[in-house]
């Protein structure tokens, strides 16, 4: 009952409403706020009046246009940049060697082969139009050049481009083949690729300015194509192994060999080793710094079974990072004649992860040289015909880019291996022999097979001081940094704390709330006034609502009567009453929806 009552009251007091004016809220808002100068306008003369009033209007419009000067600076993300510098031992960095080569051609020749041949025949006819055409008679495998041919481009009236095919006629007219290629490599036509859709109907031609680069990677898509089809463990079999590559292995005054690797396998330099990788044990410390207290390496690369359309650089890829960390070595490695310096790590591989995850939904498979995730299958002609198509639009994709460059971000913690390489030949000639038979020897067990100096790295890796640098980014303006600079504008010029943001706010919900009292009863008179406008004349009385509501419904029907018959008992006239009802011209009627109070004193 009394939860009943109290819900009454507070109907009351929201249908009431504060119970002021405007200006009466106005004016109690500033008596009795905080804020320095409100109340000054209130209480002094007219012309003071005037002048706080113009006063608390300027400097609330500064205070505002301060708040919004420091609300937009928080919003920029501004950071701070320190720098310190320091000496101390350090970790020996996780080194990834790779041969440039990923496989043995020895190994790849039969899977090859018939790639090799056509590769063959396509140098010839760009270098020799007119012996390829006289020795045409030899048999090549034509599915694998009907799939992705090359063409040259024919581009000196640009309104009409002609199209040859190298090994077929042209594709917009041209009767004589031969003579127009002749003419066409004769003036440096330009040389493309041409990749379709499944069916055919949508072609596009991936130009080049040099057929070096033109062969080169319509080479490297061939065989991409022909190593996908095949399982990873095969591969790794078909690529250098690491006691053949890791002839000899020194840390510190250590000893290693190539059972101190962790051998991955990466699509483009096959396998890989990884020193001091620390995935399953304690990273190595550097004692000191130097040459003596390095990692010395002497690596046979075997150039003379580099596959020779594929593997265009000999040498030793060579990458430094970090601890259990994925060495991205295709972006980030160097080779042994040269060094660099690289900040973007974590960067290129979440590129290449969101290049590959819309590869494999715009393409239903994953390219052979990225990541694949679990469940897919790499691209290939047999099971996707029309991948290299697809690959060459996503590849050529602005949208495609610019959505994974704002997806991936710079790592929060990063370190970063500087390499200062010197160089100098080795062996020297009067140490050549002996040291290539003795490496032979060791290797192979026999002084049948000797080593060659083109086939032959050595590499001396190690720290040459111990300073370091580190590099912090911190945020410049954080939450506590706004907070007191909209806190310290406010007081200085209004005087003012967040309790007067407060009272402020009240006033507005007072106003909001006053403003939706009148325009409810401006509605409610409105709507009488409607219903009033329906009826003319005065209300009807008493008597006569009476009368309009009297029940005819058993009144005796009037049934034929003879002439000669008397009236019923029943016709004969009532006899009227004495007296008569009261005639009340009008009825004061109560509205049920208002609620009584029963004080003031009880009201909420």
């Amino acid at each position: 009952m009394h939860v009943k009552k109290y819900l009454l009251k507070c109907l009351h007091r929201l249908q009431k409403g504060p119970g002021y004016t405007y200006k009466e809220l106005l004016v109690w808002y500033c008596d009795n706020t905080n804020t320095h100068g409100p109340k000054r306008i209130i209480c002094e003369g007219p012309k003071k009046k005037a002048v706080w009033f113009l006063l608390t209007l300027l400097f609330t419009a500064l205070v505002c246009w301060q708040w919004g000067i420091f609300i937009r600076t928080y919003l920029s993300w501004e950071v701070s940049v320190s720098l310190s510098v320091g000496f101390k031992t350090m970790d020996f960095p996780a080194v990834t060697i790779c041969n440039a080569s990923p496989f043995k051609y020895s190994k790849v020749k039969h899977l090859l082969k018939d790639l090799d041949e056509l590769m063959e025949a396509v140098l010839e006819r760009i270098l020799a139009p007119e012996l390829s055409h006289a020795n045409a008679t030899r048999t090549l495998n034509s599915s694998i050049w009907n799939h992705t041919p090359l063409v040259l481009i024919d581009e000196r009236n640009p309104h009409h481009p002609m199209v040859l095919d190298l090994f077929g006629d042209n594709h917009n007219g041209l009767t004589n083949s031969s003579a127009s290629e002749k003419i066409c490599n004769a003036h440096g036509c330009k040389m493309a690729m041409r990749l379709c859709s499944l069916n055919g109907t949508q072609c596009t031609f991936r130009n080049f300015t040099s057929a070096t680069q033109a062969v080169t990677e319509w080479y490297s898509l061939q065989a991409t194509n022909i190593f996908a089809q095949v399982p990873q463990q095969e591969l790794v079999e078909m690529s250098y192994p690491g006691e053949q590559m890791i002839l000899a292995c020194l840390f510190g005054a250590e000893p290693c060999n190539y059972r101190n690797f962790t051998s991955i396998f990466y699509p483009h330099y096959g396998n890989c080793y990884i020193f001091n990788w620390g995935m399953t044990e304690k990273a190595l410390p550097s004692a000191n710094p130097g040459t003596e207290f390095g990692l010395k390496l002497i690596l046979d690369i075997g150039q003379e079974d580099y596959v020779p359309f594929l593997a265009s650089t000999a040498g030793v890829r060579l990458m430094l990072h970090e601890q259990r960390s994925y060495p991205f070595i295709r972006d980030e490695g160097i080779y042994a004649m040269s060094g660099t310096e690289t900040s973007i790590g974590v960067l290129v591989a979440c590129l290449r992860s969101c290049f590959q995850d819309h590869m494999i939904r715009s393409c239903k498979c994953g390219h052979y040289l990225y990541p694949l995730p679990r469940g897919e299958k790499y691209c290939n002609n047999r099971d996707f015909p029309d991948w290299a198509h697809c690959y060459s639009d996503l590849q050529m994709s602005v949208a495609q880019r610019e959505t994974c460059i704002g997806m991936c971000k710079e790592s929060c913690n990063d370190t970063q291996y500087k390499m200062t390489i010197s160089m100098a030949d080795w062996p020297s000639e009067a140490s050549e022999d002996w040291i290539f038979h003795v490496l032979s020897q060791e290797r192979d067990q026999s002084t049948n097979i000797t080593l060659s100096r083109k086939g032959i790295v050595k590499l001396n890796i190690y720290f040459q001081e111990f300073n370091y640098r580190t590099i912090e980014e911190s945020a410049a303006n954080n939450l506590v940094w706004l907070l007191s600079n909209l806190g310290g504008q406010f007081g200085f010029w209004m005087g003012g704390s967040v309790l007067c943001l407060i009272e402020f706010g009240e006033i507005i919900i007072d106003f909001v709330w006053i403003t939706i009292i009148k325009l409810v009863a401006l509605a409610k008179s409105l709507r009488q006034r409607r219903a009033q406008a329906s009826y003319s004349g005065p209300p009807p009385t008493v008597a006569e609502l009476v009368e309009a509501h009297t029940n005819f419904g058993f009144q005796p029907d009037t049934a034929p009567r003879s002439p000669n018959t008397g009236p019923y008992p029943s016709e004969q006239a009532l006899p009227i009453p004495g007296t008569p009802p009261p005639n009340y011209d009008s009825l004061r009627l109560q509205p049920l929806d208002v609620i009584e109070c029963d004080s003031e004193g009880d009201a909420i």
